[in-house]
């Protein structure tokens, strides 16, 4: 699969976890309100879970891997999943408490912000080819 395919497929993947974050983010402020961080969070691990599972059966398909899938679901939790909520909690709390912006775009900057970094990890990190 050519880096251009995957990186259009990686950003398929995201785009439903996108929608899925922002789904869970708009419910939990919604019916259950809790600093924003909090609700971000919880919104990013649903995103995350997501993410891996369409990884493994769209993105990155084509890669076997000798380790399970639970040693690659600590490794994506590990990289991509700390990028996306360390980076997604610190945007969300710049943008939303200190700017004052609102809630969804924000979150929506925030994803945007730390995709890059994610597919360089996922493809030579969590996803790597295997070496013979």
């Amino acid at each position: 699969m050519s880096i251009w395919e995957r990186w259009l497929r990686f950003n398929a993947v995201g785009a439903g976890g996108l929608v899925l974050q922002i789904v869970v983010l708009a419910l939990l402020h919604r019916f259950l309100p809790a600093p924003v961080v909090l609700e971000t969070a919880v919104a990013v691990e649903c995103a995350i879970v997501h993410n891996f599972v369409w990884h493994v059966h769209a993105t990155w398909r084509d890669r076997k891997c000798e380790s399970n899938w639970l040693t690659r679901l600590m490794r994506f939790q590990l990289s991509n999943g700390m990028v996306s909520l360390v980076g997604n909690v610190a945007l969300m709390h710049i943008l939303v408490n200190d700017l004052h912006w609102p809630i969804l775009p924000s979150d929506g900057i925030a994803i945007a912000a730390c995709s890059i970094l994610n597919f360089g990890l996922g493809d030579r990190f969590v996803f790597a080819a295997e070496t013979q």
